[in-house]
């Protein structure tokens, strides 16, 4: 892809402004995960009844990656993105006066679904940039995203409180109307990389999972630390909001401000990946991962102690969570060059069926077994991950 753009001109403000932008993106899929409680005393229905609009987010954002990720190779980067965030804005509308669940999970997923906008400009960032620099500019970008997954689900818990849960989907859309049009002025022009036809955009991602092993990799370590996170968030609102701790859904966004140390984290995990090679920061991203869950098993205690261990194992959690990420996309980005839109599709749509199955699935734990569940499925998703992981290391090691 040829970008219409001198390299040096994209550190006097685009990068900073895309990861401003992913932040904005991102946001419209976490900051559900705050309103649960809130969604399920306004519409009358139970709390894991509630948490489908966490799940059809998820899923539709899985599903627009794999639907609209590709044409960001096929389609200049300014029109796509600009459009998409203005269906985004729609979606959050119709889903800020839904009447009921349904219309509100429908309106969630096409939310997601149009709410891709992060994973075409991590690849468009990526082609601005000198290769060695990459791993520090994605952690740049996925420092934006974790900002806004972090502040939407404290003003989120925050809105949906004090004003009632449609408040923070009129909110998010007003910020994702906003951000389109800046981007319509500001985004640099780019040329597609590919004239290739639809069905064949959709098809390759498909093509590249079978052809590259270290991008099958990626998918499996980011789906299963991915679902354990997503299980995670789902539970906790759970948790904080029952009789266990009897606090409302502030409390949610509140703990969620305390991982913004997570955005300066990034960029480190990104140059250690650029210096040392992706595998070595998800070997340990896995296995903090597994202390984590750990630690956030202790959240049972209830009081102060437990939300002291919950603030501790959620800050280690979302660490080593993005870290992981970055050392996947460094990983990804050196694939190939001229389908990096493709790559990143493959890679985002098996991380975000893992998250929407990982939400899923720890509603379910939390409502049969409990907090204790939840934790439990935390870690074992990181094991598999982290077994994976040792296997590669173990097949790489030469023989004696």
């Amino acid at each position: 892809m040829t970008l219409i753009l001198h390299r040096a001109d994209a550190g006097r403000g685009v990068i900073p402004l895309l990861a401003l932008t992913c932040g904005v993106a991102v946001g419209n899929v976490y900051f559900p995960q705050a309103v649960g409680p809130s969604v399920a005393a306004g519409l009358g229905v139970p709390p894991d009844t509630a948490a489908l609009a966490v799940t059809a987010t998820q899923f539709g954002y899985a599903a627009g990656i794999f639907l609209l990720v590709p044409l960001g190779d096929r389609i200049p980067h300014r029109r796509l993105v600009v459009a998409l965030l203005a269906l985004t804005g729609a979606g959050l509308v119709a889903a800020g006066a839904a009447p009921g669940i349904a219309p509100l999970a429908a309106a969630s997923a096409l939310v997601g679904a149009a709410t891709v906008v992060a994973p075409i400009l991590g690849p468009m960032a990526a082609g601005l940039v000198d290769p060695g620099r990459r791993g520090t500019v994605s952690g740049v970008l996925l420092g934006g995203s974790i900002g806004g997954m972090l502040l939407s689900r404290t003003l989120g818990g925050f809105a949906g409180e004090w004003l009632g849960w449609r408040a923070p989907y009129f909110c998010a859309a007003a910020l994702t109307f906003v951000s389109a049009l800046v981007l319509a002025r500001v985004l640099p022009d780019t040329e597609p990389g590919t004239r290739e036809r639809y069905p064949a955009l959709l098809a390759a991602p498909l093509r590249l999972l079978r052809a590259e092993p270290a991008l099958r990799r990626s998918c499996f370590y980011q789906a299963a630390v991915f679902g354990g996170f997503s299980a995670a968030w789902t539970g906790v609102a759970l948790l904080l909001t029952g009789p266990g701790y009897g606090l409302t859904t502030r409390a949610v966004g509140l703990l969620a401000l305390v991982n913004a140390a997570t955005m300066f984290c990034t960029p480190l995990a990104g140059r250690l990946a650029d210096r040392h090679g992706p595998e070595p920061v998800n070997r340990v991203s896995m296995a903090a991962v597994v202390a984590s869950a750990a630690v956030l098993a202790l959240g049972t205690a209830g009081g102060t102690a437990g939300i002291a261990v919950l603030v501790a194992g959620f800050l280690v959690l979302d660490v080593a969570m993005q870290s992981g990420m970055v050392a996947n996309q460094v990983r990804n980005y050196a694939l190939r060059d001229s389908e990096r839109s493709r790559v990143n599709t493959a890679y985002m749509t098996c991380a975000y069926l893992g998250g929407g199955v990982g939400s899923w699935l720890g509603a379910q734990a939390y409502a049969r077994i409990g907090w204790l569940g939840v934790c439990a499925l935390v870690g074992g998703l990181a094991v598999l991950a982290l077994a994976r992981s040792v296997g590669v290391r173990r097949a790489a090691a030469p023989s004696r």
